[in-house]
């Protein structure tokens, strides 16, 4: 399976001031393009071109860095971009996410602080992770392009924190970004789609 870069969901202004056009564009069209272009490259040096992508992420773990980056940010950001939405982010979960946030992060406060603090605190570049694993959510930190698939978890959400994703609109201030991105950006209805899809 070849990778393609998918156009974002969105006008590539359609997110500020919490995200500004000007890193949408970097972001998408010059870091997202480039993890498509070196994964095509390597998947076929590899022979594993004909796997699906998330195949190509957990048979490259541990075997394949090279390849095994670019698959895993090709991944992570084909999902980044629908996670988020115009108007997102907030309290108002669609019932049965509020109901798992509640039940297996102890609501909804609760799971704004140790998400913001799993990416607050994810040293250097990588990602910070809501995921489906054993049938519960949990939270969870990856470093670089890393993502839960390889520790047997279904990510149903993720923020990326590697430095182009906020440099430009929030320089340092990372807790600021993961804030504006829980507050402003989720969107919670892909969300719910990929809790959905994780345990049935």
């Amino acid at each position: 399976m070849a990778f393609e870069l998918p156009p974002l969901p969105y006008d590539y202004d359609a997110l500020a001031p919490f995200m500004s056009k000007e890193t949408l564009e970097y972001h998408h069209d010059k870091h997202h393009k480039a993890y498509v272009d070196n994964g095509n490259k390597l998947a076929e040096e590899a022979g594993l071109a004909g796997l699906s992508l998330e195949e190509i992420v957990k048979k490259s773990y541990g075997t394949n860095q090279g390849l095994f980056n670019n698959a895993g940010q090709h991944y992570n950001h084909i999902h980044f971009w629908k996670w988020m939405k115009k108007g997102g982010g907030g309290k108002s979960l669609p019932g049965a996410l509020q109901k798992a946030v509640d039940s297996d992060l102890g609501g909804y406060d609760k799971f704004k602080a140790d998400f913001v603090a799993a990416g607050t605190t994810q040293f250097g570049s990588g990602w910070a992770w809501l995921s489906v694993k054993d049938g519960k959510l949990a939270i969870s930190k990856t470093p670089n392009g890393e993502n839960p698939l390889v520790h047997g978890a279904s990510p149903i959400l993720g923020v990326d924190v590697w430095e182009h994703s906020y440099y430009i609109d929030y320089r340092n201030m990372r807790p600021k970004y993961l804030e504006a991105f829980v507050d402003s950006l989720i969107n919670w209805d892909y969300v719910l789609e990929m809790y959905e899809a994780a345990t049935r």
